[in-house]
């Protein structure tokens, strides 16, 4: 079977070979200084690259998406394999980057992160939707009812995150993935995210006057 019904583009084997740098760069980091949580969560976004690819096959993922999702891989990466000097603002007891006050009491690295990455999952929504109007005749406009299905599912997405990471937190010995405070302000994070995206969406739609 053909990874995709047409021939694979350039900007597509970037990604590709973007994507798979990181992916071998943070394996041998897990080799070389193991890390139970991250070994699973590594187990985890291979899972999901191989999902996004039986996704592209099926909509045909704008390329937008896809360096958006190879971008948000590596942040995931780098969030719990970069050790911060001791003297950081950190908002957890672990030195990683995850927990990384970019605006000290305000907004985490791991916040920016969820945003972004589930406001790419709104995208991705939009897109299937489009997708399946598109097989149906039709052409999907970004009514607002459309759109608030978009953003349900970023929003579902990113609760299911929150029930991977408890799972985590369930089974391994030692988790970075905080308490409920942490979860809370990672749905509001996955919240903005959506809204923003679903809004850009909207705006993007509109006439030029």
């Amino acid at each position: 079977m053909k990874l995709l019904k047409r021939p694979i583009t350039t900007g597509e084997w970037g990604v590709v070979a973007f994507t798979s740098v990181y992916l071998l760069a943070s394996l041998a980091r897990l080799v070389t200084s193991p890390n139970a949580e991250f070994a699973f969560y590594l187990a985890v976004t291979l899972l999901l690259a191989g999902l996004v690819l039986l996704l592209h096959r099926r909509i045909d993922l704008h390329i937008g998406t896809l360096w958006g999702l190879a971008v948000w891989g590596l942040a995931h990466m780098a969030g719990g394999l970069v050790y911060l000097p001791h003297d950081w603002p950190i908002g957890g007891e672990t030195h990683v980057l995850y927990n990384l006050w970019l605006i000290e009491g305000r907004l985490k690295y791991d916040q920016l992160v969820h945003a972004f990455g589930f406001g790419l999952v709104t995208w991705i929504a939009w897109q299937g939707l489009t997708h399946a109007f598109a097989e149906r005749g039709a052409t999907a406009r970004p009514t607002w009812g459309l759109l608030l299905i978009s953003v349900c599912v970023g929003m579902g997405a990113g609760a299911m995150n929150e029930v991977v990471e408890f799972a985590a937190f369930q089974t391994l010995p030692e988790t970075n993935v905080g308490e409920y405070e942490n979860t809370g302000w990672d749905l509001v994070s996955n919240l903005i995210g959506s809204v923003v995206a679903a809004l850009l969406i909207k705006a993007r739609s509109a006439p030029l006057n």
